[in-house]
C-alpha cells in the first residue's frame, strides 16, 4: 500500500506546475502511484518529484528530502548542511515544536543555499506556527513543506555536477517510492 495520497488532486496537480504535456501524461483516474509511474514513463522527472514531495505525508516527505540531500552532500564540505539535515531528521523522529524550530535554525545558519536547508525549512513547514514563541500562531500553508522539499530534492539532483541530474533523479524517485511503500529510502552517498 502506498503512502502517496492526497485528499485534493486538483491542488496537487497546482502545486506540481504542470506544463500541459506533463499534465496530459497523467490526465483521467488513477492513483497518485499511477499518476507517477505515467509521468517517470513520459520522462517527467522533475514533475514526479514534485508529485513525491506534495503526496507524501509531511514527515516522510522531509525524510526523503533528507535522504536526497545526504546522497549528494559533501561531508567534509559542509558542515552547517550537515546540521540542518541532522536537525531535520530529529524533527523527523521526535516531530516535537521544538525540534521543528531547532531544525529552522539551522536552515538559517546555511543561508538557504543547500537541499539540507531546505529539508530543514520542510520541517519548519510540516505545522505549528511560523511567528516566534509568544506570539499570535501564524500556521504556515499546507503545500509549503511539499514547495520545500521539492526544492531540496531539486537542488540536491544538480550540485555539483549538474550532468548527473536525470540519473539522480532517477535514484531519488526509487528512493521516494520506497519511502511510500513503507521502507527507508536510503540512498548510499554518491561517488565523486
Amino acid at each position: 500500500m502506498s503512502k502517496l495520497k492526497v485528499a485534493d488532486r486538483a491542488g496537487l496537480r497546482a502545486c506540481i506546475g504542470l506544463s500541459a504535456a506533463a499534465a496530459a501524461a497523467i490526465a483521467g483516474d488513477g492513483s497518485e502511484t499511477e499518476m507517477l509511474d505515467r509521468l517517470v514513463a513520459s520522462g517527467f522527472l522533475a514533475e514526479a518529484t514534485r508529485l513525491i514531495a506534495h503526496a507524501l505525508p509531511k514527515r516522510e516527505a522531509v525524510w526523503w528530502a533528507c535522504m536526497c540531500a545526504e546522497h549528494t552532500a559533501r561531508p567534509a564540505s559542509d558542515k552547517p548542511e550537515g546540521k540542518a539535515i541532522a536537525a531535520a531528521e530529529h524533527w523527523v523522529r521526535a516531530q516535537t515544536d521544538e525540534a521543528r524550530r531547532a531544525a529552522f535554525a539551522t536552515a538559517q545558519e546555511t543561508g538557504f543555499d543547500t537541499p539540507g536547508a531546505w529539508a530543514a525549512v520542510a520541517a519548519f513547514w510540516s505545522g505549528g506556527s511560523m511567528a516566534p514563541p509568544g506570539q499570535p500562531v501564524v500556521p504556515p500553508a499546507a503545500h509549503l513543506t511539499g514547495t520545500a522539499v521539492a526544492g531540496a530534492v531539486a537542488l540536491a539532483a544538480v550540485r555539483p555536477h549538474p550532468g548527473r541530474r536525470e540519473a539522480r533523479l532517477r535514484r531519488f524517485i526509487d528512493s521516494g517510492r520506497d519511502i511510500a511503500a513503507g521502507g527507508p529510502g536510503r540512498l548510499p552517498p554518491e561517488e565523486t
